[in-house]
Order: structure tokens, then C-alpha cells, then sequence
């Protein structure tokens, strides 16, 4: 320890106080040495300022004990350090480290200045000094002088802000912030009690269980138990139940229909919430009002009715349950007028399958989720239809046989009103080039209640032409039940739908475009998409997947577009891929060239480095990969363009 350590006390923590009181330093060999110039009389000031920063229930020492001429200042120094007094036994070894030195140092006992022997202090004064209120003034003085802190009549403990004083007390003493419960830094929310904020209310969160990130998961009624959601929300007083709901389901396309329904209704004037998954880059992106996240302080006090809501009922809740409660709620507080929401995993057992909305859309199916959805599509279609409702318009997009026969059977089952767009619907679509749109698809649908001709698709791709049939057959249903919705303000909100994460040109030059596209089928519409829309020279893929997909058929889509391929990984899933083994399979598969970065920022800045002002770089194979990759790009200037840095630049 230091030398001027003595006036280094009055300024640790109490963290620090009680790890040195626990564990006594041993004094430096050479300290005495370093003493030996020192006057006798700047020794007894040592003596006596040390003591005056001991505990004041120090044992009483015999009147008369041998003391020596010149104290060396390490050996007072580190008197301080030695454990509280709770035994006499401790106390009076380390008294007798400080004035019973070993024999033979040099400035310990025997040295032989008579001029410093009458400033040498009895036993009966150094025990005077420590108990406070005597304290001579010279003492105190000295005491002000070697620290910042304020000196008061007040005990040292006291003052180090420890709550207890006597001896008895001294096993009880804690830190300030944890007798007031605040939530301590880098502390594990354990229960609503220490939910006071949006940080705590996120850090409860993530230790709720989390299949979007588990590599296994068990898919059954136990696992996914829709009775434990039906608990929760009954405790929050069913808010699911006080709100209009539009329920999306599918593999494919659920994000992109969404957000289409919602546009359209928000432009009629209609106050619309939307609840999708997974988020992007911040947690509030999957709860929306109009366009608005929800508010940090909103998220954390749901949160924490959720969590007392969870106790009560004597349950644990996932990490998608508990969020989705949590913006049930937040919907039925700020009473929107309807609110679209989106399955999370599935449909039949899925969190989200406690309402009974308006209107159940299932969406386009393929391969995904195998292993717990069902290994055929008819297996998965089941599944999907398992958000149908008795007596609930079900809409669906007209699909190979064996799919239309299983969400059939599915909704005569359910007693669901099954209609299927460009079937029971009339529907149509066709591929054009404008001056002002450039190449797009534009649809038309005619039913009873409306007639919507060739409205150019939002979103591009051929394979959003059949969700914007999907939106505009719901959005016209809802006409039917007390919902205006003109045909020009229909039109409007359907041109004005964006979505992050699918085909988002991020990065100008070189160009750098992002797409979620996370299945075979989904990846062969993104290459087949922008082979329509995007002009380019040569296309660089920075990809990753997670490592329950189809990889081989992933990669098979990814090789159908992409002059290179970059294989990297999300740092942020744990489910993630290993580059090397992408790579290998694709060597096996493929002649292309292809490189492997460990993280996406390295792989960004190989890309960029790369590519000229005319060719490609397309980040795709996850949500992960893309949001990370957002996040990263959030740090640059984008108009600047260049090479995207894998270093993010400090901040001052």
C-alpha cells in the first residue's frame, strides 16, 4: 500500500473499507528504511492522525507500554488496513505492530533522540485521542489538511457512511444504495420490486427464457402453454379483450402485410398499433402506435405490471410472453382504434393466439422452422391455421393444392369463413415500368364493397403483389364492420408503406442494400428482386444464417445472384452459423470466390473495399445480420459514402 495511504481512508467507498478490513496487507520489507529520516515529532502527529481514523471501541490499553522513539510511517500506514476491531485480540496485534517493532530496524525501538522522547504520547493519551471528542486542534488540523473530505464531530464510521457505530452492529453494515433499493449497476432484475427503469425493465426482460435465440426447442403444449398467457392476462385484467385486432400469420410475408393494413387505416385517420418480431436494432420497435415506438418510461412501468402480474399468478413467463402482454396493454391503455398483430412462431400455439380479432391472415408457406413446425407443408400450413377462429373471416392467398386443401380443412374444422384471394376473391396483377416508379407491379381486386384498380405495390418484388391482395381484401372487409375507409385514402396509404430490413438500400457508395430474407424461398425472391429492380455490375453477399435453417438450400438461392459471397456471423445469436462451415458446403457446391470475415464490421469494410461505385454489396441470411448491421452503420455518416470502417469511431 502507498505511503500517504493514511490519507487515502476517509475516501474509499464502503465496498472498499470492508474488502480491506477482511484482508490485512502485509507491510513492505524496505517501509522502515524509508521512515528512518523522519522527526519524532512528525511521528507522534502520524500516531495520533491514524488514530483518530480507527474505530472509536477500541479495547483500553495498559497505562504504561513501551513506545517507540520514531515510528516508521509504512508500519502506521498499514495499521489502518488491519481488520475492524470485533475481538480484543485482533486490536491488540495490530496495536502492537505499531509500537512494539521488531528489534534491529533502523528508527524503530532503540533509537536514541532524547529531544523526540518528549513529544512521545502515553497509552492513556493515544486512547483519549480515539475516542473523538477530545481531539486537540492541532490534531484536527492535520487531519483536514491530508483530506478532501469535510471532518465533523461525527464517528469515522459515520462518516464513511456506514450505518452502524457500535460493535454489535458491525456484522449488519451494507452499502447506502441498498438499504434505499436501488438497483445497483450490472444487477440481474429479479422481480418487479427492482423494475425502475427502461435498462431494468430490458435486463428483466432478457432473463425471461428466449426460444427466438435457444438452439433447441421442444414444440408442444407444455413448452409453448397458452393457459400460462391466459393467467397473465387475466391478472392485468384482459386487456387483449378491450381492443380490435387484425391476426397475421405465415412464413413468408407477415412483416410486409403488416405493415400495408396498418398504413392503409392509418391514413383513413384510425389510430393503429402494430406488434411485430423480431426487432431490428432496439426492443421497442415491436410495439408501434401510428408509426411511434413505445416510450422508454411506458415500456419500464408495463413492464413491471407485468412482472407483479406474473408473481401473483405464481407464474414464469417467456421473454415473447411477457413483451406481449406488455403491449396488449400499452394497446388498451392508449385505445387504438385497431391494432394488427403478428405471430411470433407458428400460429397455433403461439402468444399471440389469445385474441379474437376481426380477421386472420395467413400468408404465403414454405420450409421454415422445420423441426418444430413440421417437416412437409401441409404439416406447417396446419400450424398456420391454427390462429383460425370460429365465425372469423380467414384470408389466404390462392396456393399449390396440398396447401389450399390443408388450411381448408383447417377452417372448417375451426368453423373459420375461409376466402381466398384470386379464388373466391377477384384479383389481378401485372408487371410495368413508369417514369415516375420505374419498374413495379401494380394490382387490382373487386368485391361487393369496392373496386381498387391497378394500385402500384409499395414494397418491390413480384411476390409482394400477393401480399398487397392480402392487405387490400382485409382492409375492405373491415369496411363492413364500422370502419371508413375511402378508395383515394386507400390508395394513399398504400403508397406511403415502408418497412425496414427488406430490400433497404442503407449505404449509397458503393451501395449497400439489407434484406431479412431468412429461408430458401425468401432469399430466391430477394436475388430474383433485385435482379428487377436494382442495376448493378457485380454483387458482393455478405451472409449469415442461423444454423437450424436449410443451410445447403439457402446457399443454393444466395449463389443464384452473388458474383462473391462474404460468409460472417451475427455476434449478437447465439444460433448463428460458423463461417467456416458456410464456406466449406459452398465450396462444395459452387466454384464462386468466396472469403470469410469472424464479425460483420470486418466483413462490411472487406466489402466496401471491394466493390466500385456501380456493383452491389447485399447483406442478407438473417434478421440479426441485418440489424447488426444497422446498428453498425448508425455510428457513420451515410452521404460521406466510402468504405464502411469495421472500427467504430470514438465519441467525444
Amino acid at each position: 500500500m502507498p505511503k500517504d495511504s493514511s490519507a487515502r481512508v476517509s475516501k474509499r467507498s464502503v465496498s472498499e473499507t470492508k474488502q480491506h478490513h477482511s484482508k490485512p496487507s502485509a507491510a513492505k520489507p524496505n517501509s522502515a528504511r524509508a521512515g528512518a529520516e523522519k522527526s519524532a515529532k512528525g511521528s507522534a502527529s502520524e500516531v495520533r492522525e491514524v488514530s483518530a481514523r480507527t474505530s472509536s471501541r477500541l479495547p483500553k490499553i495498559p497505562p504504561r507500554i513501551p513506545v517507540p522513539t520514531s515510528v516508521k510511517p509504512s508500519t502506521v500506514a498499514k495499521s489502518t488496513d488491519a481488520p475492524k476491531v470485533a475481538a480484543s485480540t485482533k486490536s491488540t496485534a495490530t496495536m502492537k505492530s505499531v509500537v512494539d517493532p521488531k528489534p534491529g530496524v533502523k528508527g524503530s525501538v532503540g533509537g536514541k533522540s532524547p529531544a523526540a522522547a518528549k513529544f512521545i504520547p502515553t497509552a492513556a493519551e493515544i486512547v483519549e485521542v480515539r475516542t473523538g471528542p477530545t481531539i486537540s486542534e492541532a490534531t484536527r488540523k492535520a487531519i483536514a489538511a491530508a483530506s478532501p473530505r469535510q471532518t465533523n464531530d461525527q464517528p469515522p464510521a459515520r462518516q464513511l457512511g456506514l450505518r452502524a457505530t457500535r460493535p454489535e452492529e458491525s456484522a449488519s453494515v451494507r452499502p447506502l444504495e441498498m438499504r434505499t433499493g436501488r438497483t445497483t449497476e450490472g444487477r440481474q432484475p429479479k422481480s418487479s420490486a427492482d423494475i425502475n427503469g427502461y435498462n431494468a425493465a430490458v435486463r428483466y426482460l432478457l432473463e425471461r427464457t428466449d426460444f427466438e435465440r435457444m438452439r433447441s426447442v421442444k414444440y408442444n403444449e407444455t413448452t409453448f402453454k397458452l393457459e400460462r398467457m391466459h393467467e397473465l392476462l387475466a391478472k392485468l385484467g384482459n386487456p387483449h379483450a378491450h381492443i380490435r385486432t387484425v391476426h397475421v400469420a405465415g412464413t413468408n410475408g407477415k412483416g410486409s402485410t403488416v405493415q400495408m393494413i396498418a398504413s392503409m387505416l392509418q391514413t383513413c385517420g384510425y389510430t393503429v398499433g402494430v406488434y411485430t418480431s423480431p426487432h431490428l436494432v432496439e426492443l421497442r420497435e415491436r410495439i408501434v402506435i401510428n408509426g411511434q415506438m413505445i416510450d422508454k418510461a411506458i415500456f419500464a412501468e408495463l413492464m413491471k405490471q407485468v412482472a407483479k402480474a406474473a408473481e401473483k399468478a405464481g407464474i414464469e413467463p417467456t421473454f415473447f410472453e411477457a413483451i406481449t402482454a406488455v403491449c396488449f396493454k400499452h394497446f388498451a391503455e392508449q385505445a387504438v382504434d385497431i391494432a394488427i398483430v403478428e405471430v411470433g412462431l407458428g400460429g397455433r400455439l403461439d402468444s399471440t393466439n389469445v385474441i379474437q380479432p376481426e380477421a386472420c391472415v395467413v400468408t404465403s408457406i414454405d420450409f421454415d422452422h422445420t423441426k418444430l413446425l413440421g417437416s412437409t407443408l401441409e404439416e406447417i400450413a396446419r400450424e398456420k391455421a391454427g390462429i383460425f377462429k370460429a365465425g372469423v373471416p380467414a384470408f389466404i392467398f390462392e396456393s399449390e393444392p396440398s396447401v389450399e386443401r390443408a388450411m381448408v380443412e383447417a377452417a372448417e374444422k375451426s368453423g373459420a369463413q375461409l376466402r381466398i384471394v384470386n379464388k373466391d376473391i377477384d384479383y389481378s396483377a401485372r408487371f410495368c415500368v413508369t417514369e415516375d416508379l420505374g419498374p413495379h407491379t401494380r394490382v387490382c381486386l373487386y368485391t361487393k364493397n369496392s373496386r381498387l384498380e391497378h394500385l402500384p405495390v409499395p414494397l418491390q418484388g413480384e411476390h409482394q403483389a400477393a401480399n398487397c391482395g392480402l392487405a387490400l381484401a382485409v382492409v375492405d372487409h373491415l369496411k363492413t364492420v364500422g370502419f371508413d375507409c375511402p378508395e383515394d385514402k386507400i390508395t394513399a396509404g398504400l403508397a406511403a408503406t415502408t418497412i425496414a430490413g427488406r430490400m433497404q438500400l442503407v449505404w449509397d457508395r458503393p451501395r449497400v442494400l439489407v434484406d431479412g430474407a431468412h429461408n430458401p424461398a425468401a432469399v430466391g425472391a430477394l436475388m430474383r428482386c433485385v435482379g428487377a429492380h436494382v442495376p448493378y455490375d457485380s454483387m458482393i453477399c455478405v451472409f449469415g444464417c442461423c444454423n437450424d435453417k436449410d443451410v445447403p438450400g439457402l446457399i443454393d438461392k444466395v449463389n443464384l445472384g452473388a458474383d462473391k459471397i462474404i460468409f460472417t456471423r451475427a455476434a449478437g445469436n447465439p444460433r448463428a452459423a460458423d463461417p467456416e462451415d458456410l464456406q466449406k458446403l459452398f465450396h462444395e457446391r459452387s466454384g464462386k470466390m468466396s472469403q470469410i470475415a469472424r464479425t460483420l464490421p470486418e466483413a462490411l469494410e472487406m466489402a466496401t473495399r471491394a466493390v466500385s461505385r456501380e456493383d452491389l454489396v447485399c447483406v442478407t441470411g438473417s434478421f440479426y445480420l441485418v440489424g447488426e448491421t444497422l446498428k453498425h452503420l448508425q455510428h457513420f455518416d451515410r452521404s460521406r459514402g466510402g468504405k464502411i470502417p469495421a472500427q467504430v469511431p470514438d465519441r467525444d
